[in-house]
């Protein structure tokens, strides 16, 4: 499965943003994003497994101008997506690609059938809070302790895909 849209990121920079199914071998791009990412990484066994052994995983790739630049991650469990990773690399943040990447993983939640996404964030992480909340997840609770690393907090969000802005209305011909 491939998705490809080209508009502009910038006034004078036009890129092409493609999104795929994550392969294996992707894992080594996905490591890199990861330690850039997060404070607590997942191991490349970790995604092999998921790729391999999970069922319910489904993994996408964002690529720009044909260069891995993030990646997200879900389980799909009864109607509920859990998401379990959102990354952008470094380079290519601050240019409304990881809004344009959660909007894909849930237009592909919302194929499949599922009616509610969730996930957990660090308390600390203002930016992807922010980003969150502009997609329409609503803050619904808290895990205590849930990282290992510094026994920080986890914000609870969720989000009903039926509700979500681009729920409906944002195809060709549609009113």
């Amino acid at each position: 499965m491939q998705h490809q849209e080209t508009d502009p990121l910038q006034p004078s920079d036009r890129s092409s943003v493609t999104f795929r199914t994550m392969r294996l071998e992707d894992i080594p791009d996905v490591m890199v994003i990861e330690h850039e990412s997060f404070s607590l990484p997942w191991t490349e066994q970790a995604f092999k497994s998921e790729m391999t052994l999970n069922h319910f995983a489904r993994y996408l790739m964002m690529d720009v101008n044909g260069t891995p630049a993030g990646y997200a991650g879900m389980w799909t469990v009864v109607d509920e997506a859990h998401i379990t990773n959102i990354a952008v690399r470094t380079a290519y943040r601050g240019r409304k690609l990881g809004e344009r990447l959660l909007s894909e993983l849930l237009d592909q939640a919302q194929a499949l059938g599922l009616e509610r996404a969730t996930l957990e964030v660090r308390v600390s992480n203002r930016v992807a809070r922010n980003l969150y909340t502009k997609m329409g997840f609503r803050e619904v609770g808290i895990r205590k302790g849930y990282y290992s690393d510094n026994n920080e907090d986890a914000v609870i969000m969720w989000i009903d895909l039926h509700e979500h802005p681009w729920a409906a209305g944002d195809t060709e011909g549609s009113v």
